[in-house]
């Protein structure tokens, strides 16, 4: 991306832009304010997908009544140990956090618990509540499903079945290094990088999207059908599917997190239902948080920090080059950017002006 014509601006700058859109689109303050927010946490982490270029479909989305504003959680059933909660269809931004300290009290008070959350709006970069956990000192893992939202396509076929389904591991850090964080999508790229790819930003790799009729392509017109700058990504209105990595590997996992995420929370599966399709796209999420200390290891940040060093003391395929673990790439990203400014596509950056100023917002030059 760094090669590509861009906007750079600095991550204040940005946040507050984020948030004077949403506080215009109907948002209360502090809503607006967390969207600003964990849009711009994804950006600084380097995952431009679930960015401040999701800015003109989440407006989209709450004019379409897709989603929610001013929701919180309704608690279905809990134990001590576990809760089944609904978010309402509210904003992600408002509904993951919620769910998360709910799943952080549990295990503090109980040495773990399991979360699953339904009916959540886009729920944003996945990351974000494992280091939220992580940095209550918990370690917890996410497997998230999207209901009505299918854009994968299985291994083998053609037809979309999954949706990018991510799988989450977080680690926490005692010596306030960069916590140990696999964030991952399901599909070859997360429908959000074909979103930076039709907006002008990093190319997808070959492979990443199937079409109709079974030939693989790059070109974002597969999953959204004929672009113009400006317009909504939609990707109801193209005809192929992104790919699931790995084969049939990844495809299972996507094919896991729809049963655990979408039929055990029983928000749904990114499938029809009897009738028709549902309305409305949400998120389902399952979530597990460990307390480390109760598993007899007290020392346990401190040991996988030691095994996290034999990894990156691996010798690199390349001459000069380092061994990575889960975690670096966002930390070092998240530094580049705070202090340099965060890079915009000149696509995404017309976007969103042009959603600030359908709401008569104005926009930095």
């Amino acid at each position: 991306m760094a090669t590509l014509p861009t906007h750079i601006v600095a991550a204040d700058t940005l946040r507050g832009t984020i948030v004077d859109i949403f506080s215009a689109a109907g948002c209360q303050t502090d809503e607006a304010e967390r969207i600003g927010e964990y849009l711009v946490s994804a950006n600084l982490a380097g995952h431009d997908s679930h960015g401040v270029i999701r800015t003109q479909r989440y407006v989209q989305w709450l004019r379409e009544g897709k989603v929610t504003a001013g929701q919180t959680l309704t608690i279905v059933n809990e134990s001590a140990a576990h809760a089944l909660v609904d978010g309402n269809y509210g904003f992600g931004q408002t509904i993951g956090p919620l769910a998360v300290d709910l799943g952080i009290a549990k295990a503090k008070a109980n040495g773990m618990a399991v979360i699953g959350l339904r009916h959540s709006g886009h729920i944003g970069r996945i990351g974000d509540w494992a280091e939220r956990a992580a940095e209550a000192g918990l370690i917890s893992i996410h497997f998230v499903n999207v209901e009505a939202g299918e854009l994968v396509a299985p291994f083998g076929g053609v037809d979309r079945r999954f949706s990018t389904n991510p799988f989450c591991v977080g680690i926490p850090s005692a010596d306030g290094g960069p916590m140990l964080l696999l964030d991952m999508a399901t599909s070859q790229v997360a429908e959000g990088k074909v979103l930076v790819a039709s907006r002008g930003g990093k190319p997808l790799p070959e492979g990443s999207l199937v079409n109709a009729d079974g030939t693989f392509s790059t070109d974002p017109e597969t999953l959204y059908g004929p672009l113009t700058p400006e317009a909504p990504r939609d990707p109801a209105n193209g005809q192929g599917a992104l790919t699931a990595f790995g084969l049939h590997k990844g495809s299972g996992i996507a094919f896991m997190c729809e049963i655990l995420a979408g039929v055990l929370t029983g928000g749904g599966t990114s499938g029809p239902i009897p009738g028709g399709k549902r309305a409305r796209i949400g998120n389902g999420m399952l979530s597990i948080y460990l307390d480390p200390t109760v598993f007899g290891t007290p020392d346990f940040v401190a040991k996988a920090r030691e095994y996290a060093a034999y990894v990156k003391a691996s010798r690199p395929t390349v001459a000069g080059a380092e061994v990575l673990v889960p975690g670096e790439p966002e930390a070092r990203t998240r530094a580049d950017r705070l202090a340099n400014g965060v890079p915009l596509t000149l696509d995404t950056w017309a976007s969103i002006v042009a959603t600030a100023r359908s709401l008569d917002v104005l926009v930095p030059q």
